[in-house]
């Protein structure tokens, strides 16, 4: 690294906070208005829910992971995806936003593909679970051994979450943690750091 490139890399990385903590902090102020929205609604946007198998229902596969189940479904989702987001968005807020989408869409048709009749999914939790699978196997991706470490830590902290891949729980969506957290590994190969694989 050049001289002029070692004085700016603290700002750059303080650009990269700042940056990563205004996007986690709209996408949960987001989250939490349209709660209240729903509430006041009597509840009305949870027709955007995930039923399973029915074809009008793939369009609600993205907007399903912005609605709960009351504040708090939405209050137990929120630390972790503050968490685990803030940390994934450190890595460039368009990657970032490239494996949310991708994590979404793999959970919710995950869903809509395996889930019970009748049942109606929704909630942020397969966002979580993709998240999490997404930095633990990131830095093996990309060959990069601070993001392994990191993935590690997350692993020691939010290890615990993998209980809820398994049907053990009523009323809780398996499907979406499932699908959610093979989402995020999927994410990790495909957007992963190409310069840095070349370069190993």
């Amino acid at each position: 690294m050049s001289v002029p490139g070692a004085l700016l890399a603290p700002v750059r990385a303080g650009g990269r906070v700042a940056a990563a903590g205004a996007l986690m902090g709209g996408w949960l102020a987001l989250l939490w208005g349209i709660e209240v929205v729903n509430a006041l609604s009597g509840q009305r946007l949870d027709t955007y829910g995930i039923t399973p198998r029915q074809g009008g229902e793939l369009l609600d596969v993205v907007p399903a992971a912005f609605l709960h189940v009351g504040f708090s479904h939405l209050a137990s989702n929120s630390l972790p995806l503050l968490v685990l987001g803030f940390i994934a968005a450190l890595g460039g807020i368009a990657r970032y936003l490239a494996v949310a989408l991708t994590v979404v869409v793999v959970s919710g048709l995950g869903v809509w593909l395996t889930a019970p009749a009748h049942s109606v999914t929704l909630g942020a939790s397969g966002l979580v679970f993709g998240l999490f699978g997404y930095l633990v196997v990131r830095g093996f991706v990309d060959h990069r051994a601070l993001d392994v470490i990191v993935g590690m830590v997350v692993g020691v902290l939010y290890g615990s979450i993998l209980w809820g891949v398994l049907p053990t729980a009523t009323g809780v969506s398996w499907q979406a943690h499932l699908f959610g957290l093979a989402g995020g590994v999927v994410a990790a190969f495909l957007f992963r750091d190409r310069s840095q694989a070349r370069a190993s």
